[in-house]
């Protein structure tokens, strides 16, 4: 595994003495001989091994044989972030010599991680590491095969991207050896995209939920079970409710359509976040806050939508897309919001195709040495063209208004303005995309002269505000005008009396108008489109959620 010399010594940390003996108590020892397989990739619930005597070295079995990943010394532990989430394991640990090592179970692990603050902080910062570096090195358990033409190429790829899990990717336009992956399990070009898990199973053009499934993404949610809180949304506001919740002693699910981050996980660079001078990705910060919340003993399912809920009173029974369902004493609402789609012909069929509603790596790599237009004037439409102009020819910045001022941070504002390769465009509106299957070129209008302009342009990206994700409420909470949830103060007694509020109290500061179902970040009424806003909301919601579960 290729790691920066000066941070070997953290992603592969020695164990002094005194830690070992502190988790000696956790787990057993046990003899090994050489060639003896500790787990295979693809297992899950393995054990945490700690090396005592010996070498181990982990591989990653592919197409093309086996991989070297690393080689363990004594003192040296296994595992990455999937110790902590039960997913399964991406390579085969296999010992080179005989030996000895320390097996402690998962559970153990996860008390002794919660525990022990300084080998907490160990072990998390080395399995964090361990998974950036699998993921740069492609060391995982999926092939893509796609093409870069395929909008589901793009969606698999912006799944397995976000999720944090490593892929290696073949293009049939671009790689001879995709032919013969096609070949070798008999797919005609035509099916592309296709997964192949483990290099054993074949998925065609599989749903989100059936990578997850494939690669072992979510443990089996009891039905039967009762949940303290159900978070609806992995985005920043759901997230930081499920750290709070969790490391509070709640009994807490998430459930995430797609993957964690939200609508934040797209963005490129977050630089006015607190405590984060230099900017950190949405991605980055939303893996970091998904770690942290299995830390606490959150579980969080992803590919698992929720589709209605029970309005009966106190029921808080949320039906999913699979046809289970799962019930809960407390439910917080962080389902966010999309960007809206413009009112333009053919829209649907380039989607993904040339028009996109999120500027991640992922799309940034389509887009080198073009010509590129973002369409907006928020602070996500800010980000996405400073960051595009790295890889771009050139980017057009489009906006119905006079200019940025009034939607947008003054900082990202005077980068855009003082770029060599951005081109703002006030009084500007997309109106026609054109192609052949594939965007090919669009069509602007300048409203205050009329003049309308064709450019040969490939890819666009529409970031032109928010509608919220609440359309699977059916009725049960109060909305305002917009679709988004009205919470506390913002509830009317009209409101209150048309929804049968059934207690003498007013709704807390964030709930809606039902007891016990909160509302946080996008998806609430009057919210502030700021992460940091996001991230205050869940963390304070969870005081009210304590409030509303005594009563």
């Amino acid at each position: 595994m290729a790691t920066p010399d000066e941070r070997r010594e953290q992603t592969f940390p020695k164990l002094t003495d005194e830690q070992l003996t502190r988790i000696a108590s956790l787990g057993e020892r046990r003899m090994l001989s050489r060639g003896q397989v500790l787990y295979a990739q693809g297992d899950s619930a393995i054990p945490f091994f700690v090396l005592l005597r010996g070498t181990l070295e982990l591989v990653n079995p592919g197409e093309g044989g086996e991989a070297r990943v690393v080689v363990l010394e004594p003192g040296e532990f296994t595992g990455e972030t999937n110790m902590l989430s039960g997913r399964r394991s991406l390579v085969t640990a296999r010992m080179l010599e005989d030996g000895e090592a320390l097996a402690v179970p998962p559970s153990a692990l996860r008390t002794l991680v919660d525990r022990d603050p300084e080998l907490g902080e160990v072990l998390l910062r080395a399995f964090i590491l361990r998974r950036v570096a699998l993921i740069a090195g492609r060391f995982g358990d999926v092939v893509l095969v796609g093409s870069r033409h395929s909008a589901d190429t793009l969606r698999l790829q912006e799944f397995l991207t976000r999720n944090g899990h490593p892929y290696a990717s073949m293009d049939v336009d671009l790689d001879p050896g995709a032919r013969a992956i096609l070949e070798r399990f008999s797919v005609r070009i035509e099916d592309v995209p296709i997964l192949v898990c483990r290099g054993t199973r074949l998925l065609r053009n599989p749903s989100n939920s059936e990578v997850a499934g494939c690669l072992g993404l979510n443990a089996n949610i009891d039905q039967a079970a009762v949940r303290d809180l159900v978070v609806v949304g992995a985005g920043p506001a759901g997230l930081a409710a499920a750290v709070y919740g969790a490391s509070e002693g709640l009994d807490v699910l998430v459930l995430e359509t797609n993957a964690p981050g939200g609508q934040a996980g797209s963005s490129s660079r977050i630089e006015n976040y607190l405590g984060f001078p230099t900017g950190i990705s949405g991605q980055d910060l939303a893996g970091r806050a998904y770690t942290q919340a299995q830390k606490f003993g959150a579980s969080v399912a992803i590919a698992r939508t929720v589709v209605g809920i029970d309005c009966t009173p106190r029921a808080h029974a949320l039906r999913l897309d699979d046809g289970s369902a799962v019930r809960a004493r407390s439910v917080v609402l962080a389902c966010g919001a999309r960007y809206r789609k413009l009112p333009l012909a053919n829209l649907t069929r380039f989607e993904g195709a040339g028009v996109y509603y999120g500027a991640t790596f992922v799309e940034a790599q389509r887009c080198e040495g073009e010509e590129v237009a973002v369409v907006g004037g928020g602070n996500s439409a800010g980000q996405a063209p400073v960051f595009l102009a790295g890889v771009a020819r050139h980017v057009h910045v489009l906006v119905r208004s006079s200019g940025l001022a009034d939607t947008m941070s003054r900082y990202l504002i005077r980068r855009i303005e003082e770029h060599p390769r951005i081109t703002l465009r006030p009084f500007t509106e997309l109106e026609a995309l054109e192609g052949n299957g594939q965007l090919e070129r669009v069509r602007w209008r300048c409203s205050q002269t009329g003049t309308a302009e064709d450019r040969e342009l490939r890819h666009v990206f529409l970031m032109t505000g928010a509608e919220p994700n609440t359309g699977w409420l059916d009725g049960c909470v109060v909305l305002d005008e917009k679709g988004f949830v009205r919470t506390g103060p913002d509830l009317h007694p009209d409101d209150l009396a048309g929804a049968g509020w059934p207690l003498a109290r007013h709704p807390l500061l964030l709930e809606t108008s039902r007891p016990g179902l909160f509302a946080v970040g996008d998806v609430r009424s009057g919210n502030v489109k700021r992460v940091a806003a996001a991230v205050g909301e869940g963390s304070v919601c969870i005081q009210l959620v304590h409030r509303a579960l005594r009563e």
